[in-house]
């Protein structure tokens, strides 16, 4: 038996994850939870195999969470399923620690799929997002390439850039000093090979990877 934690702030999409396992005998639903904080008392309290986790859920940065989570309960197998596109933190996820990553417009069958073979050991990342990896390797220009040599925490620097946030935003955000984001800066430009924060920002629009 399979047990599965779902960690979501939209009562919908809890429900939903739930009644595609209602009349499963692998499969037992033990928590869903709608914040942060409840979903680290379930993983204290009653660790399951499988965590379902919103990027987005409240109390908690979720990058930064997932890192945490796969650190204290390196067990779990996390699959992010998400408002946000796979363009925008599919790899940032999987370098944290997550078995797949799925947008929330998924059809259905892909999702359980996905928790399928998550459960089995597996990782599951969407058909074009995997040709592109694979295809990224023959060419260093390839944007795909540029960004698997990025850290989570580029990634995560970058993301909040892209979406307008100024340094001291970032800082907050991540728990570190305006001096370590401009740093983090400065390498982003240097390894997506541009020379300025507008060319950087566009870059980073460019790397539609699912």
């Amino acid at each position: 038996m399979t047990t599965v934690l779902i960690a979501d702030h939209h009562p919908i999409t809890r429900k939903g994850i739930v009644s595609l396992f209602r009349n499963s005998e692998d499969y037992e639903i033990i928590g869903k939870v709608s914040n942060g904080n409840e979903m680290y008392d379930v993983l204290k309290a009653n660790t399951p195999d499988v965590l379902i986790m919103e990027l987005d859920l409240p109390q908690i940065n979720g990058i930064m969470a997932l890192r945490t989570i796969k650190k204290e309960f390196p067990r779990i197998k996390v699959i992010i399923f998400s408002s946000h596109p796979e363009e925008m933190y599919a790899l940032s996820a999987i370098k944290a620690g997550a078995s797949a990553y799925l947008s929330k417009t998924v059809p259905t069958k892909t999702l359980k799929k996905a928790i399928e073979r998550v459960a089995r050991g597996g990782i599951y990342l969407n058909d074009n997002l995997t040709q592109q990896l694979a295809n990224g390797n023959a060419n260093e220009n390839n944007m795909v390439v540029k960004y698997k040599k990025l850290s989570s925490r580029e990634i995560e620097v970058l993301n909040l850039l892209s979406s307008g946030k100024r340094n001291k935003d970032i800082a907050s955000t991540l728990s570190i000093n305006e001096k370590t984001v401009s740093t983090y800066k400065t390498r982003l430009l240097k390894k997506l090979k541009v020379d300025n924060l507008a060319d950087l920002i566009h870059q980073s629009r460019l790397l539609h990877i699912s």
